[in-house]
C-alpha cells in the first residue's frame, strides 16, 4: 500500500467512524437510549415515502440487507412502539410497515441531525469546493455500490 492509499484508507475509516459516533451522541443527547444507529436508519427507510406504507421486502432491497434481518429488526421496532405492521390491502400475504407517531418524531430528529451535519460541513466551503466534494463522494459511492454488487454476484 503506497502512502496515498494508506492515507485514503485511514481517512475513510476514520470519517465513517466519526459520523457514526456523532450520530450516536446526537441520539443519546436527545434522550433516546433504546435505539441503535442501525435501527435509526431502518426507521429512516420506513419513513421515506411519507404517505405510503412500505413492505419489508422494499426496505430490505433499499438497505441491501437480507429479508430475515429486516423482519427481526422491524419486529423489535414494533415492540418498542416505533413502527406499525399491517397486512397489505392488495395482498394479504404481504406485511406493510409504517412509522407510529413516536417513530415519526424520532425520524424527524434524525433528519434534523443530518441537515445540521451537512450545513456545518459545507459552511466554509466555496461553491467550487462543494461541487468537487459532491463529485468525489458520488464517485466513491458508485465505486462501493459496484463493489458490493460484484461481491453479491459471486
Amino acid at each position: 500500500m503506497d502512502q496515498f492509499e494508506k492515507e485514503l484508507n485511514d481517512i475513510l475509516v476514520e470519517t465513517f467512524r466519526s459520523i457514526l459516533k456523532a450520530e450516536e451522541q446526537a441520539i443519546r443527547s436527545a434522550g433516546i437510549v433504546n435505539l441503535s444507529i442501525s435501527e435509526m436508519h431502518l426507521l429512516e427507510a420506513v419513513g421515506k415515502p411519507k404517505e405510503e406504507k412500505r413492505t419489508i421486502s422494499d426496505i430490505a432491497d433499499e438497505l441491501n440487507v437480507t429479508l430475515p434481518a429486516v423482519t427481526v429488526a422491524i419486529n423489535r421496532l414494533e415492540k418498542k412502539g416505533y413502527v406499525l405492521k399491517t397486512k397489505s390491502e392488495y395482498d394479504g400475504r404481504m406485511v406493510c410497515v409504517s412509522l407510529t407517531k413516536l417513530g415519526c418524531k424520532i425520524d424527524s430528529m434524525h433528519k434534523y441531525f443530518h441537515q445540521q451535519m451537512v450545513r456545518d460541513v459545507s459552511r466554509d466551503l466555496s461553491q467550487e469546493e462543494k461541487s468537487l466534494l459532491i463529485n468525489i463522494i458520488n464517485r466513491l459511492n458508485h465505486f462501493f455500490r459496484q463493489k458490493s454488487a460484484d461481491m453479491e454476484a459471486k
